[in-house]
């Protein structure tokens, strides 16, 4: 199973309010992130060095 599957779960239902992703954890995590119903709504957060701070944001549309 893939870590970031319960991450993102988490996140959307509120019990975390971001998660961190190193470069080297991108294509894990976009793994995760493509099989989701309301992926429109997590938003990346791009950081020196390539890592991305993902939050839930219902507000985009």
């Amino acid at each position: 199973m893939n870590p970031f599957e319960e991450q993102i779960k988490q996140l959307r239902d509120g019990t975390i309010e971001k998660i961190e992703v190193s470069r080297e954890q991108f294509f894990l995590f976009r793994e995760a992130w493509l099989k989701q119903e309301d992926k429109k709504f997590f938003r990346g957060i791009a950081s020196l060095n390539g890592d991305i701070t993902y939050v839930y944001d219902t507000t985009i549309v």
